[in-house]
């Protein structure tokens, strides 16, 4: 009879904190840099978290239902719960990177967010049977956006995120995080010290290596030209920076470029103030998330919680909102269905679940979303998702900081 180690750790967690807490043990201090890391003095990566706790639930004594329904419909996609993954780029925190991640979602029952930068291909990611959101920067000109969208649609994507609100912030107060451009001999080397103290981070990527005989090379597939080789991430963040920005003409453009391919969904991404809402209405877009790029744009944005209400109560009739930023735990997620989002875009969250725990651990945090709700939803007295109302929470006075005053 084999004995079990009573001291093993547990990989399942129950709470986000937890999988944070092990993510931050795991990985090397670079890498857990890079997904913490705001910019400049970090006020709004700070805000993003701390504006759920401004708000409080409102639950009721008795009444409660038995049972109670997370399912909704997003974008033209049925989903098991209201909270779907967010693009998020170049996630070598784990060997299957993307791949993971979206074979959690599909466990789950819900969407694959999957970024321009990602490391995994698009192809890669529709193939383990998630449907798929795919995200696009403003990065090249237009005949290699197309290819782009062409591709994306080739590969089953069923919908496509523009994420257009990147300013290119820098100089953050606690230093950058080093991220090399390839992981070769010289950058193996000078990241030793750091890797050397997290083995089992390493054993990973040795296993990978042994059994594919490649390592992680931080390029982005996603940006490969036909036949050609993918850029590395530095290679296409240049590419993105030297791009000259868009216009809304460039939003309508690109919203009838992938409509007329695919006839499937587009969302605008980085929204956070009314008159840009009934800009990307105007522009026809089929639904907007709220966000601050996870307080990794213009520091001093308030947190997306926050212009939600005012944004969701203008456009909400007419197209999708959803809101990213911030989200932590399944009470957060009513909050933010109660003030008008569809449903939420979880990032860090699942980066943190995937460093700890690889697939089952973004599984992990999509079943932590799912009892948070249903808790929720129990003590409000709702019995589905789609009951929520601005009732149900407490707003305090002065917590939109005035993103709710009609545009001029």
């Amino acid at each position: 009879m084999k004995l079990e180690n009573p001291w093993k750790q547990n990989p399942w967690f129950e709470s986000v904190a937890v999988a944070q807490q092990r993510a931050r043990r795991r990985l090397p201090a670079p890498v857990y840099g890079a997904l913490v890391a705001g910019s400049e003095r970090g006020q709004s990566v700070r805000d993003n978290t701390t504006a759920f706790t401004e708000l409080g639930l409102a639950p009721h004594v008795a009444g409660h239902q038995a049972k109670r329904e997370q399912a909704t419909t997003v974008l033209g996609q049925q989903i098991t719960l209201p909270v779907i993954i967010s693009p998020t780029g170049v996630q070598a925190v784990h060997p299957d990177g993307e791949v993971a991640v979206a074979r959690a979602a599909a466990a789950r029952g819900t969407v694959m967010g999957l970024s321009n930068f990602a490391s995994k291909s698009v192809e890669e990611v529709t193939a383990t049977g998630a449907p798929t959101f795919f995200q696009m920067y403003w990065t090249g000109d237009r005949d290699v956006m197309i290819q782009r969208m062409q591709r994306a649609h080739a590969a089953g994507a069923v919908g496509l995120i523009a994420t257009l609100d990147w300013s290119f912030s820098m100089g953050r107060d606690w230093g950058s995080p080093e991220i090399p451009e390839r992981v070769d001999l010289k950058a193996m080397i000078r990241l030793a010290p750091a890797v050397a103290t997290k083995p089992r981070w390493l054993a990973q990527f040795g296993r990978e290596y042994r059994r594919t005989g490649r390592l992680p090379d931080l390029t982005t597939p996603n940006l490969a030209p036909p036949g050609g080789a993918a850029p590395t991430f530095f290679g296409a963040y240049y590419e993105w920076m030297t791009t000259t920005p868009p216009t809304w003409e460039d939003v309508a453009w690109m919203r009838e470029q992938w409509s007329q391919m695919s006839g499937r969904p587009f969302m605008l991404k980085g929204v956070c103030r009314i008159d840009d809402a009934l800009r990307a209405v105007d522009a026809g877009v089929d639904g907007i998330s709220v966000s601050n790029h996870g307080g990794n744009n213009l520091d001093g944005t308030p947190a997306p919680i926050r212009a939600l209400h005012p944004v969701a109560g203008r456009v909400g009739h007419q197209v999708d909102v959803l809101m990213d930023g911030g989200v932590r735990r399944g009470s957060d997620v009513v909050k933010a269905l109660a003030l008008g989002a569809k449903a939420v875009m979880i990032g860090r969250a699942y980066l943190w679940g995937l460093a700890a725990n690889g697939q089952a651990g973004v599984e992990n945090v999509l079943d932590i979303m799912r009892g948070g709700i249903d808790s929720a939803l129990l003590a409000l007295g709702r019995p589905s998702v789609h009951d929520l109302t601005p009732e149900d929470v407490i707003l305090p006075p002065g917590f939109t900081h005035g993103l709710d005053d009609p545009p001029s």
